[in-house]
């Protein structure tokens, strides 16, 4: 078996080719399977590759969209939804609407639009829950791990599990400068991932008031396969409901604020992360941007000899 397979390459949370979050897109991945997929995204190698599948035969849903890492599945990816869906839109000639698509942290809205004459994409992410606050001995553990102690967090603030359809750890740390040093050891925090069942460490600062973003972030999870991700909507997303049930954003029915990331990578990018509050708390939250596409890659699928898919590249 041989199938040629076209991978867009595109740089989500930025305007500029080689910053921001690269994704790859798949545009209609109709046919593919698991192994498949798993092995296009690992040849692909960025942190999330997304395989669009129509489904016009469903009432609730018109796409069906499955993300992998070059390790594993995951039930959604921020970055990887603004990238992939800038580039059908784009493709489409799609500038403004909705699209309904099935993930596998549920059913998904994403909105397009058009800015400043860019194409604009706003995903809604799914459930928010907060774990309970970890006890001291684990975030000392986490802490330890990014090279952190507890003097380095935001007093009043814990270290907690938040999700929005895919959970990360909240860090909230108390400098920027603190927060760009960090070299963690990647390997105990792999080992803490597979204890915790929770892949990602978003640790954040809060910029100057005279910076047009919020927040600066950085992310982690090895146990993903992703040392560090650049920018991405699973770290600013919970961050947002984080800050709004902590009362660190305004007491609103819809706040939005920026958030930066990538700066240590040489990847920087930026993040609009909207709250939406409902009887004092957080109720859904909104991540969105925009996005350029970076070139493509023509995959070759075969089989090795014991019948597992395998992938190389035909060019790039």
């Amino acid at each position: 078996m041989e199938k040629t397979i076209t991978v867009l390459l595109v740089d989500a949370f930025t305007t500029v080719p080689g910053k921001g979050n690269r994704a790859g897109v798949v545009l209609d991945a109709t046919g593919l399977d698991d192994g498949q997929m798993q092995a296009i995204a690992t040849l692909v190698n960025v942190s999330e590759t997304a395989f669009m599948i129509p489904t016009p035969d469903r009432d609730d849903h018109e796409l069906w969209v499955r993300y992998f890492t070059p390790a594993m599945e995951v039930p959604t990816c921020g970055h990887a939804t603004i990238g992939s869906h800038f580039a059908r839109s784009t493709a489409l000639g799609m500038n403004n609407g909705r699209v309904v698509a099935r993930i596998g942290a549920g059913i998904l809205p994403v909105d397009i639009g058009m800015e400043n004459n860019r194409r604009t994409i706003v995903m809604t992410q799914g459930e928010i829950i907060f774990t309970p606050e970890y006890g001291e001995t684990l975030r000392d553990e986490i802490l330890e791990a990014l090279g952190l102690d507890a003097s380095d967090l935001i007093e009043g603030l814990p270290v907690q599990e938040v999700s929005t359809g895919h959970s990360k750890v909240m860090v909230p740390i108390t400098s920027v400068e603190r927060l760009d040093s960090l070299r963690p050891d990647m390997e105990r925090l792999r080992e803490i991932s597979g204890r915790i069942a929770c892949n990602g460490y978003f640790v954040f600062a809060f910029n100057d008031e005279t910076d047009e973003c919020l927040t600066s972030g950085r992310m982690f999870a090895p146990a993903a396969g992703i040392d560090e991700d650049p920018v991405t909507g699973n770290g600013n997303g919970p961050c947002g409901a984080y800050l709004s049930r902590y009362g660190r954003i305004p007491d609103a029915p819809v706040f939005a604020y920026k958030g930066r990331q990538g700066v240590t990578m040489g990847r920087e990018g930026v993040i609009e992360v909207t709250v939406h509050r409902e009887n004092g708390a957080p109720k859904t939250i909104q991540v969105g941007g925009t996005a350029v596409e970076a070139g493509s890659m023509e995959v070759l699928l075969t089989e090795d000899a014991s019948g597992k898919p395998c992938a190389r590249p035909v060019s790039s």
